[in-house]
């Protein structure tokens, strides 16, 4: 089917940089990265960096100017580089895809485990 896997995560300090990776594969007829959510324990998935439509990214009040999103230039590889990291972007961060398997079906969403972020102070 589908697998995506998200990896880069890891322990670092407050103030440092880290680039998370997104790839996403499999048998389909076509396949879209939409971007990157966070979910922290306790609390509500979140978008945290997305593709928009016209060339256009999306990102939540939170990460904005810290956090970038982009491609490689194929739509299965995406990676966010988060810089000046906070204690408050701990976090499992977790990317989002959508596929079809023919041109006939809707687009259904696929996760995957997601990678851990955890910025010490």
């Amino acid at each position: 089917q589908v697998q995506v896997v998200e990896s880069g995560g890891g322990v670092v300090q407050a103030g440092s940089s880290r680039r998370l990776t997104c790839v996403a594969s499999g048998r389909t007829f076509a396949m879209r990265v939409i971007g990157w959510y966070r979910q922290a324990p306790g609390t509500q998935r979140e978008m945290v960096a997305t593709f928009g439509t016209g060339g256009r990214t999306n990102y939540a009040d939170s990460v904005k100017g810290r956090f970038t999103i982009s491609g490689d230039g194929a739509e299965n590889t995406v990676f966010l580089q988060m810089d000046r990291l906070q204690p408050e972007d701990t976090s499992v961060y977790y990317c989002k895809t959508q596929a079809k398997f023919d041109h006939r079906d809707p687009w259904y969403t696929f996760w995957g485990r997601g990678t851990q972020v955890a910025v010490a102070s």
